[in-house]
């Protein structure tokens, strides 16, 4: 069964969610993690949600920002123990654009012992990608797109799934018309939601490059998306957030809108799109 395990769900400054990635799962059980969050909760979200690091081979990272990219230095930690156990089939690979894979590099030889580094470039591969450029991973072929953001280079992805459907990552930037052809007509889209309609004087996501749910949703309807989900958001009505996020959007989306939370799994099927725990 083919699904997304969303691991995080909230924005750089979140305390009370993890920041933002997930797992995309094959039928296999074979897994490509996408983004890493800010810290070693990674590790911590990975083992809620009963992953083995040997059913990840594929790393794939959007780009620099803290939230997005200091748990890869931990997960690297993590398999220095498992490679020199020798309990991990195959290498594992991490996706990323020239810029970013000089700055990680860069931050791995600055920050890590010796110990963890024997295993880059060895058994831990550093692969950079190009825009456009097409990736095979598992059951899936992902094509790479710049999302030309005005902050700091950030790619997303577009791939096929094994049920035929099309999957689009947006990263965490605000859809833009130069990019349209690379969304439009997506049966699944992941955008960044940085807050409510109501709070955007106060939270300030234009100047941030960020949508509310409501501009999210409008552009997911005017691309003829047929699942959106929403997440990147702010964590101060955490409680509430999936009631008010699904309200605003759903005024303008008329697809399956999600706005999961933390640990939850969406099954990526054409028959049925489910949520569960």
């Amino acid at each position: 069964m083919e699904e997304l395990i969303i691991l995080g769900t909230g924005y750089a400054m979140a305390l009370d969610c993890y920041n933002t990635c997930f797992l995309l799962k094959n039928s296999k059980e074979e897994m490509i993690l996408v983004d890493t969050g800010g810290g070693n909760q990674i590790l911590k979200r990975l083992k809620e949600a009963k992953v083995e690091m040997n059913q990840i081979h594929h790393i794939i990272l959007s780009h620099k920002h803290t939230d997005h990219v200091l748990g890869i230095f931990w997960i690297i930690r993590r398999m220095q123990k498992i490679l020199a156990n020798g309990t991990y089939e195959g290498n594992l690979t991490i996706y990323m654009h020239r810029e970013l894979e000089s700055e990680v590099r860069q931050i791995c030889n600055l920050l890590l012992p010796q110990k963890f580094l024997r295993w880059i470039d060895d058994r831990i591969l550093f692969q950079v990608v190009e825009d456009q450029e097409i990736v095979p991973m598992n059951s899936y072929s992902i094509q790479f797109f710049d999302l030309q953001s005005k902050k700091d280079k950030q790619f997303g992805f577009r791939t096929t799934l094994e049920n035929g459907e099309t999957l689009v990552f947006f990263g965490d930037e605000m859809f833009r018309e130069e990019l349209r052809k690379e969304v439009e007509g997506a049966d699944w889209l992941l955008h960044e939601a940085f807050c409510l309609e109501c709070d955007a004087e106060e939270m300030k996501p234009y100047e941030k490059m960020h949508s509310t749910a409501k501009v999210a949703s409008q552009k997911a309807e005017s691309l003829g998306v047929k699942n959106l989900i929403l997440y990147h958001t702010e964590d101060k009505r955490l409680k509430d957030r999936k009631r008010l996020y699904t309200e605003e959007g759903s005024q303008y989306f008329s697809g399956n809108l999600y706005v999961p939370d933390d640990l939850e799994r969406i099954v990526l099927s054409k028959k049925k799109n489910d949520c569960e725990i």
